[in-house]
């Protein structure tokens, strides 16, 4: 049975567009729907751009209240019935009441190699660190923040004369790959992770 696969981002939605373009021919997910807590956000105009239906709810009307906000983003989900939400750079805490409504169909894609370096910055750390290797983990959602059960990695070394914004963008490299190898998996009930290289 086709998975309807919904996705959450904030800005330009470049880890949206690889799920979104991995899930043809013989995947067992869908896109059914892109949102977003930026109304603004460039991922959006590339969702409808794919015939992809599109939604916004804007945090910044219900400052200090995240439990308001979060409602509307359930009544939002919901109506598109997903079976699957991806957060894909969607750059919000999310609180006990929203990941317990989804729990064990979220997944989330942070750029370390978990337990590594959870939360912001991890580019920068990893190279304050003087480790040898940085990359990327797609992992369960759970309420500790960057905790949940792992479900890939990818890996790219450290190389001389590297900076925060050099090891972004090869580690984003990765994250296309990895993404939506470990959606597709996902969708089929298989949770063993994947792992590049």
């Amino acid at each position: 049975m086709t998975k309807r696969v919904a996705i959450l981002l904030s800005g330009g939605g470049s880890n949206m567009v690889s799920l979104v373009d991995s899930m043809t021919g013989d995947h067992p997910g869908r896109p059914c729907l892109v949102l977003s807590n930026n109304p603004g956000a460039g991922g959006l105009d590339k969702a409808a751009a794919r015939g992809i239906a599109t939604a916004a709810v804007d945090h910044r009307p219900f400052k200090g209240n995240r439990p308001a906000f979060e409602e509307e983003l359930i009544k939002a989900l919901d109506a598109a019935n997903p079976d699957i939400i991806c957060l894909a750079g969607f750059m919000r805490v999310l609180t006990e009441r929203f990941i317990g409504h989804y729990e064990g169909r979220m997944l989330n894609i942070h750029p370390s190699l978990l337990p590594k370096y959870k939360g912001l910055n991890t580019h920068a750390r990893a190279l304050e660190a003087g480790d040898a290797e940085h990359g990327c983990s797609v992992h369960e959602v759970t309420l500790k923040l960057d905790d949940g059960p792992l479900l890939g990695q990818a890996r790219v070394p450290i190389l001389d004369g590297d900076t925060p914004n050099k090891l972004a963008e090869r580690v984003l490299v990765q994250e296309h790959k990895l993404y939506p190898a470990v959606l597709k998996r996902f969708a089929t009930g298989d949770r063993s992770p994947v792992f590049y290289p």
